[in-house]
């Protein structure tokens, strides 16, 4: 085999790793993942997952980084086909809904699971979940920042509230959809943004509207 095919095959075995410990730990938490656990999901051995990851922190830290490029491909990627503005906004608290119910990993949401259990763990791992949260923030903060700016939003509208506003009602969905029902939470946390989002546009008419 070329050194280019041992690579590829590198690359596809690395992947296949991080899907399986994504899918591992929004189900078990983050701390509780090892390349042990791993291994046996997989049917391989540990030994071969040495070669990519030398320590549990760094298998935690590659699976931060490859729920982001998830999360970049499900939901951020398709809702900036959305034109800028509040539709935009929308659209991103709407893909991200779309992605918890499609069942793609059991725990719904790798990020809101992961904070809760690293919040008060100083380290590494937290330190970069602090890094993904101020970045996905400063995100939507920019979307509503561009619905102001293009006049879709009312002038004098905090776009930080709104980008908390609509961070909290994802959160509180995840949350909540185990106890209270998947369908009912999701439904719910929809028509509250789009309520909200509503109320201070421009004009409402060019957001959809919720039975």
């Amino acid at each position: 085999m070329t050194a280019d095919g041992r690579l590829l095959r590198g690359e596809r075995t690395r992947t296949a790793v991080l899907d399986q410990a994504l899918q591992l730990a929004t189900a078990a938490g983050l701390d509780g993942l090892s390349l042990s656990q791993v291994a046996d999901a997989l049917g391989v051995s540990k030994s071969g997952l040495f070669a990519h990851w030398r320590s549990k922190e760094a298998l935690q830290l590659a699976v931060i980084a490859h729920a982001r490029v998830q999360w970049t491909d499900e939901v951020i990627s398709p809702a900036l086909e959305a034109p800028r503005g509040v539709r935009r906004l929308w659209a991103v608290h709407n893909r991200r809904l779309d992605f918890y119910e499609s069942g793609a990993l059991p725990g719904r949401c790798f990020f809101a699971n992961a904070h809760f259990e690293f919040n008060e763990r100083p380290g590494a791992v937290r330190n970069q979940l602090a890094v993904e949260l101020r970045d996905w923030m400063g995100f939507l903060t920019n979307l509503a920042t561009d619905a102001v700016t293009l006049g879709e939003v009312r002038a004098g509208t905090d776009p930080s509230s709104i980008a908390y506003e609509t961070e909290s009602l994802g959160v509180c969905a995840v949350m909540q959809a185990p106890v209270l029902g998947a369908a009912p939470t999701f439904r719910q946390a929809r028509r509250a943004l789009l309520g909200h989002l509503r109320a201070v546009a421009t004009d409402p008419t060019i957001l959809p509207e919720l039975t």
